[in-house]
């Protein structure tokens, strides 16, 4: 793994304005890992329409101490299916990986099932599936100027509300491309 690689893992990918692909327009991802074998990031700003307290009863969870408002994000095109669970605090989950700063991702059912019993991690963000790049396409994307990355914002990924959350990451790289595009807060 080279330098660039490891300096990319646990950033944020924050889409370009001129990135023209409709999966990724105006996205901002957590970049979980990235290696010479490609890279794996949970884009964190496109709520979906499945709230959390129903999927949670199509789980068959409890879920009486969740917001009744709370969404579900798309996590990126790569098996919807397959749920993650941005937290922090560790909790001893089933299937935990740790990030930086006190971050983790979790695929287990339990970190749901303690979610809504409110036992749960305090600030958590649930997403299903998950943006992919084989090995050397996320940098080549890098190079076509698709992406650019930023240090994680905690803020950001837990209290900022999703429609601000790409143009909050802008700001992150120390210019806000938001007016040089002409855009405002795009989802």
């Amino acid at each position: 793994m080279n330098d660039v690689e490891a300096f990319l893992k646990h950033q944020f990918l924050v889409a370009m304005p001129s990135l023209d692909d409709e999966n990724f327009t105006h996205t901002v991802s957590l970049l979980c890992e990235h290696s010479d074998s490609g890279a794996i990031g949970l884009v964190i700003n496109r709520p979906m329409d499945l709230l959390l307290v129903d999927m949670m009863e199509q789980m068959g969870l409890e879920h009486d101490r969740i917001d009744a408002e709370a969404s579900v994000f798309w996590g990126g095109p790569v098996q919807p299916e397959r749920g993650f669970v941005i937290h922090r605090e560790p909790g001893g989950w089933e299937s935990s990986m740790p990030l930086e700063d006190g971050l983790y991702v979790t695929t287990s059912r339990d970190v749901l099932r303690a979610i809504g019993k409110g036992d749960g991690p305090d600030e958590y963000v649930v997403v299903l599936g998950y943006a992919g790049w084989g090995a050397g396409q996320l940098e080549s994307e890098i190079l076509h100027n698709a992406w650019l990355n930023a240090p994680v914002d905690q803020q950001i990924l837990f209290r900022t509300p999703p429609p601000q959350r790409w143009a909050a990451a802008t700001k992150l790289l120390g210019v806000d491309v938001t007016q040089l595009s002409g855009e405002a807060g795009h989802a």
